[in-house]
Formats: structure tokens, C-alpha cells, sequence
């Protein structure tokens, strides 16, 4: 009988470890899935960092908002086809220039740089909604298209292809957390230190990403009091400069000098 009793209790022991085992299984499970987007943001960071040679580009300051028509449909604000209805709304309508954002991603995504995939892509709203955009995508030519693309994009959060890639997602604030430790960072504006882009691409070291911060707006420039995080201000030219002529210049000087053809 003794020997009964006790080959029942190391029974009921060791089903009490098996089921607690199961219960802190459990828990890791949930805590590795509510962690999976910190982990890809970590994945991010050190796939960047230990490749060298990348380039990160952030467009800030994008002009991107939507509103609901009277036909019940949502557009993309913009001064060429919503004036009457920013003036109803008391909005600027040369405050809303989409455009530029749409001419800055294709100047990024066509550069030899970006196909080389040497090039990591962000977009910063007005509103601060922050979107990471895949270089493999491909921007509708036509800004008609690409508004109806960022409209389903704001409102969807996402948008993958039809074998499911992730093509364009809004992601977590702030744009910090994608910039890989030691990356170099430098903000574009008309009044930064002024260097020929060839002389600006070789400054910047081999061996970590360089963060490149344009503006997307249409007024106003980047500086460093609204992005802490520059460590350099920069000017390419002794003119003013449309955004998507700044960015064929920078990453033309660094195709040549990282001899991209």
C-alpha cells in the first residue's frame, strides 16, 4: 500500500509539472507574439547596421490627408483638385502638394542606388503618421493613381502585392527606432553647409548607414530643432531646389563614388 501511495503522488507531482510547464509555454507564446513587431523592428536594425554602405532616406513633413467628398468617396487633399473644399474646410490649398512627395519617391525608388538595394525608404506625414516603404515597390507614374494608392494606404495601414509582400505599411513612431546605432545623419535645406554633392559623398564613412532627411512640403525647410536626431545640416546647391532634384543629385554623387553605374 505504501508503495501505492507513493507512485500516486509522484503521479500527481509530475502531472502538476507537466501542467505548469504547459502554462508557462504558454505565456512565452503569447509574449513572443506580442513582441513579433519589436523583434522585426530589431531585425531591421541589424540587418542595416551590419551591411555597410546603405543609404536611409526620410521624406518628412508629406503632406498627406484625406477627406470624404460629397459623393461619399475619400480623395487625397491637393491644391490642384480640392480648392473649393479646403476653402469650405479654412485650409491653405498651397499648404496640400502631394505632388512632391509623389515626384521625391520616384526619384528614390528609380535611382541605380535603390535597385542596387542599397537604399532604405520612410515617409513622415505633417500629422507624424509614419510609412515604410518597400524599395521593391513600384509607384503608379500617374499622381492620380498614386493618390488613390495613399488613400487606401491610410486607411488600410497596409498594402501588400498579390503574392502578399508587404509593399507600403504604416509603422510605429518614432523614425529613431529604424535608424540602425551609429548610423550618420544629415538634414538637406538651402541654409546647411554648402558642398558640391561629389565633395558630400566622400565624407560619408563605408562602414555604417547614412541617413539622408529631405522635406516633402511645399513651404518651410527640415532642421535640426524638429529632428533632434540630425547631426549635420547640408545644402547641394547655391539655388533653390525642388525636392526630387536634391535627391538626383545626392544619390547620383554617391552611385559615383561608391561606383554604382
Amino acid at each position: 500500500m505504501v508503495k501505492r501511495k507513493r507512485d500516486d503522488s509522484n503521479k500527481d507531482s509530475d502531472n502538476n509539472k507537466d501542467s505548469s510547464n504547459k502554462d508557462s509555454n504558454n505565456k512565452d507564446n503569447n509574449n513572443n507574439n506580442n513582441n513579433n513587431d519589436d523583434d522585426n523592428d530589431d531585425d531591421i536594425r541589424k540587418s542595416l547596421s551590419s551591411s555597410g554602405r546603405q543609404v536611409i532616406v526620410i521624406l518628412d513633413k508629406a503632406n498627406l490627408e484625406t477627406v470624404k467628398t460629397k459623393k461619399g468617396e475619400y480623395t487625397l487633399l491637393n491644391s490642384e483638385e480640392n480648392i473649393s473644399l479646403m476653402r469650405r474646410l479654412k485650409k491653405d490649398p498651397n499648404d496640400y502638394r502631394p505632388d512632391i512627395l509623389h515626384q521625391e519617391l520616384l526619384s528614390v525608388l528609380d535611382s541605380p542606388l535603390n535597385k542596387a538595394g542599397k537604399v532604405k525608404i520612410y515617409v513622415r506625414t505633417e500629422k507624424s503618421i509614419l510609412i515604410e516603404i518597400n524599395p521593391k515597390c513600384r509607384i503608379p507614374r500617374t499622381f492620380r493613381r498614386f493618390s488613390s494608392l495613399m488613400v487606401q494606404l491610410l486607411h488600410q495601414l497596409k498594402i501588400r502585392s498579390s503574392d502578399s509582400e508587404m509593399l507600403l505599411r504604416v509603422i510605429k513612431n518614432p523614425v529613431t527606432r529604424y535608424i540602425p546605432a551609429g548610423s550618420k545623419c544629415y538634414g538637406f535645406s538651402q541654409h546647411g553647409t554648402l558642398y558640391s554633392p561629389f565633395s558630400f559623398s566622400t565624407l560619408l564613412p563605408d562602414d555604417v548607414p547614412i541617413v539622408l532627411v529631405l522635406g516633402a512640403m511645399a513651404k518651410g525647410s527640415i532642421s535640426r530643432e524638429d529632428n533632434a536626431y540630425i547631426e549635420e545640416m547640408v545644402s547641394v546647391s547655391e539655388y533653390p531646389l525642388s525636392g526630387s532634384v536634391a535627391i538626383n543629385r545626392i544619390l547620383g554623387a554617391i552611385e559615383q563614388h561608391w561606383g554604382v553605374i
